[in-house]
């Protein structure tokens, strides 16, 4: 018996449950209390947020850890013009590391939850379940900006592992109030949600089910490509794609533009992450446009019904 598609996509689809909001202050409110709760921390200007899947309420089964990122704001990383430096723009170093930060931060998440339940990785520290239910990954952030020579500057987060050198920028949303109101990836999430009618973030919803179900079954391209890469290809998707009356019509229409899309360097090269900023196909991802393609063709097999 063929399965019925559509009733699949119709439950994948469905937002987040209220437990899964409930969860997600838990964790934010266990990791601020470790944060204020350590002597070297709490007096500087920290934000502890919800970023990741489980923010964008795109989060699936096996995205089980809440995404945490815990940025101090009291010092920034600039980005400056080629031929500028920091007090070009009135800036001067804080003489504060973000290995010194990195280092407090796990003090404080030791002191907190116990040497057991922490565990240090390259980008964020691993807090295992407790007690108090608490199970994330914790990233330490730095503000970052990227100035212009007209002194105007674009504002992130930005991250250093503490192996293979170079640094990490992200864009996640408009953090603290005084960040230029440039829309970034929470802010263009919800907005491509609106105008498609609500259905952009239960389609990424149903392609990472879909990818969940490939990899489950040993697929080696969908277990290698991280669930992220959909979001951002669902983004890159026309609002006219979700406009049709079925989740099999807008599902179909979507892998249909992707796959289309994809085939060649010129037609997707331009593509961003939700962000707006980061090209989605740059040589410094961890995927590549053949990738996405593949998935999306195998994607489509897996459903049984080729694209056009």
């Amino acid at each position: 018996m063929a399965r019925d598609w559509e009733s699949s996509f119709s439950f994948w689809a469905q937002s987040p449950s209220k437990t899964e909001q409930e969860r997600c202050e838990r964790v934010i409110r266990a990791i601020t209390a470790a944060v204020n709760g350590s002597q070297k921390l709490q007096a500087r200007k920290i934000l502890v947020f919800t970023q990741g899947s489980f923010r964008n309420r795109v989060n699936v089964r096996k995205e089980s850890d809440v995404d945490v990122g815990v940025m101090l704001y009291e010092y920034f990383i600039a980005q400056y013009p080629e031929g500028k430096r920091d007090t070009d723009f009135g800036n001067y170093d804080a003489g504060y590391s973000f290995s010194q930060f990195k280092d407090e931060l796990e003090g404080a998440l030791v002191n907190h939850f116990g040497r057991a339940s922490v565990k240090r990785g390259n980008k964020a520290f691993d807090i295992k379940a407790t007690q108090s239910q608490v199970e994330a990954d914790a990233v330490p952030l730095f503000e970052f900006r990227q100035y212009w020579s007209s002194g105007d500057y674009r504002a992130g987060v930005v991250l250093f592992p503490d192996k293979g050198g170079g640094r990490i920028e992200n864009y996640p949303e408009r953090l603290v109030d005084y960040w230029p109101p440039t829309p970034l990836h929470y802010e263009n999430g919800v907005s491509k949600n609106s105008a498609t009618g609500h259905r952009y973030k239960g389609l990424v919803r149903i392609l990472k089910k879909l990818r969940i179900e490939l990899e489950d079954g040993g697929h080696q391209i969908a277990t290698s490509t991280p669930g992220y890469l959909l979001e951002c290809l669902a983004w890159n998707s026309p609002d006219w794609c979700f406009a049709h009356e079925l989740w099999v019509d807008r599902v179909q229409s979507v892998l249909g533009f992707l796959w289309q899309q994809t085939r060649s360097k010129e037609l997707s090269d331009h593509w961003c992450e939700v962000d707006g900023i980061k090209y989605l196909f740059h040589p410094s991802q961890p995927w590549t446009r053949e990738q996405a393609h593949q998935l999306i063709n195998d994607i489509w097999d897996y459903v049984g019904v080729k694209p056009l």
